[in-house]
């Protein structure tokens, strides 16, 4: 990353399907690196939420800025050109492709060889080459997956196959990450492991993540701040031990009276 980390500001979002309000104005800041985690119950909007950071579904007020750049109303593919790197909830790797491949497609983004380069193995495009494989290797090393990187992905244990599918979106040098749920699904090992590459990711890298998730464990202990959604709104915000003490969300969560 050559420019100085910068935030991620949602202001007063909001999205509409066929006259449904999926998100009422709803407004969060994330912090240059930090993990920022949006939970709540089924249906409060987190996935909508996701969809509009990642310019699959279109706000139709409010805006999303990476500092001073609107990313509000871009194309997914130039959302991704401006650092921000998504996983998903159900794996999306090629089913036959080994670990190094499905990691070298984060690679795409970053690569300045022409198909004519490329196609006549030109030393500039050999050179580019070579630092995109050494740096799929340094990524590989850091999930912790360097031994299975000639292995098919598909072959790996769930958990190590989620792992991969979050290398792929760190070779795409992010400023942001966007986990959607990145631990559903895993054995308490796998999580362990998963919650401790996560941290490193904040921690070494500086990347600034946000993050769906619902095991709230997770969200206590990797989050440095919780936003909290309920039908479309926010209902809370601010670190993890004071939204677990807030009684709107003890009342959405739990249907008790706040």
């Amino acid at each position: 990353m050559d420019s100085a980390p910068a935030p991620l500001t949602v202001t007063d979002v909001t999205v509409r399907f066929a006259g449904l309000t999926a998100l009422d104005a709803v407004s969060f800041t994330v912090e240059p690196g930090s993990v920022h985690a949006v939970i709540g119950p089924n249906g409060a909007g987190k996935s909508t939420c996701f969809n509009v950071l990642s310019g699959v579904y279109r706000a139709a007020a409010g805006t999303v800025r990476l500092g001073a750049t609107e990313l509000t109303g871009l194309a997914p593919h130039a959302i991704a050109a401006l650092g921000v790197a998504r996983t998903f909830q159900n794996l999306a790797l090629p089913p036959h492709a080994t670990v190094a491949e499905s990691l070298h497609l984060g690679r795409h983004r970053l690569t300045r060889s022409g198909f004519l380069a490329t196609g006549l193995r030109l030393p500039s495009a050999a050179r580019e080459e070579r630092r995109h494989r050494e740096r799929v290797r340094e990524i590989a090393r850091f999930i912790g997956l360097e031994e299975a990187l000639e292995r098919p992905a598909g072959s790996l244990p769930y958990g190590q196959q989620k792992l991969v599918e979050l290398g792929r979106a760190l070779c795409m040098e992010p400023k942001i990450l966007l986990l959607d749920e990145p631990i559903a699904g895993m054995t308490a090992d796998e999580r362990r492991r998963t919650a401790a590459v996560v941290a490193d990711v904040r921690d070494s890298l500086g990347i600034s993540i946000v993050m769906v998730e619902h095991d709230m464990g997770v969200v206590m202990k990797l989050a440095d701040a919780v936003t909290v959604l309920d039908f479309g709104r926010r209902i809370a915000g601010g670190t993890p031990a004071e939204v677990q003490n807030d009684p709107a969300v003890v009342q959405a969560y739990l249907g008790a009276p706040a």
